[in-house]
């Protein structure tokens, strides 16, 4: 996170190409606070000069803006300060010292938290995105851990590969079975450890045109994924408004659900966060 908001500059934060090639192909990695109670927090380890949280988010709005007209890629991820203060005792860093939250930021098993910044409003949807990307790359790191056996002999990649294919195979379904609307779909995976939980928000137009943020759908098939190859009870639920412009104008409220023993998902009534759902279709009956 740098410090001058009016001219990002390289630094330990940014990750680099190597040398001798355009300066346009670098990347300027950013991490950024995403709520006035971390700003507060933040303060003691001066990481934005602003006085308040409304100046530092114009301030982090014209950095971004100014990295996108520098840099080839901008890329951001949630500051998170208790993170952070885990980060810097597990390597006995000084939190205040600007190489301590460059460490932070570019720590390779943080990465899955990353997100591409492409001039959205920061406020009104980057920074949820960048809250939301962190909890899904503590999943992602569960699952990791779930998909690995710990037995060097054995080469789990092709039942990983199966399993992913049919959890995408089955959201593919769902989605298709669904018709056009707007959605909110949700899945739990009773896991060792904690459950694994996923959500996106879809929108399917009715030339047939998904639109999914890629971080939420890849998060989606992780999940299922898991669930299936550790061969783990779960549920999946879909609720929203279904119908299209073209269907003059007609939508209706619905809410289809579906549960897994671990082998595969069947319709049935199911209530993942606080939404009730009745049995879905069949998902065998969709091509």
């Amino acid at each position: 996170m740098s410090r001058n908001s009016r001219s990002p500059r390289p630094s330990r934060c940014t990750a680099h190409t190597p040398a001798g090639r355009p300066r346009s192909e670098e990347t300027f990695v950013t991490g950024i606070l995403t709520s006035p109670e971390d700003f507060e927090l933040a303060r003691p380890w001066r990481l934005a000069d602003a006085a308040d949280w409304d100046s530092y988010l114009l301030d982090t709005a014209v950095l971004l803006a100014d990295a996108r007209r520098t840099y080839g890629a901008v890329q951001a991820r949630m500051f998170h300060p208790e993170d952070f203060v885990d980060f810097c005792l597990l390597h006995r860093l000084d939190p205040a010292e600007p190489a301590a939250r460059d460490r932070y930021l570019v720590n390779p098993p943080l990465q899955t938290q990353l997100l591409p910044y492409q001039g959205e409003d920061l406020s009104g949807d980057f920074v949820p995105r960048l809250v939301r990307a962190r909890e899904s790359g503590l999943t992602l790191r569960h699952i990791e851990l779930l998909l690995d056996n710990g037995d060097p002999a054995e080469d789990v990649a092709p039942r990983v590969r199966r399993a992913h294919q049919r959890g995408s195979e089955l959201f593919r379904r769902m989605l298709v079975g669904a018709g056009f609307g707007a959605y909110r779909f949700l899945c739990a995976v009773e896991a060792p450890g904690g459950r694994l939980e996923a959500e996106a928000r879809i929108l399917h137009w009715e030339d047939g045109v998904v639109r999914v943020n890629d971080e939420d759908l890849d998060l989606v098939c992780a999940v299922l994924c898991a669930g299936l190859y550790r061969e783990l009870p779960g549920a999946a639920l879909m609720h929203g408004s279904q119908g299209s412009a073209g269907a003059c104008g007609e939508y209706r409220q619905v809410a289809w659900a579906w549960q897994s023993d671990g082998l595969g998902y069947a319709p049935a009534a199911v209530r993942l966060d606080d939404v009730a759902a009745e049995p879905g279709f069949s998902l065998g009956s969709v091509c």
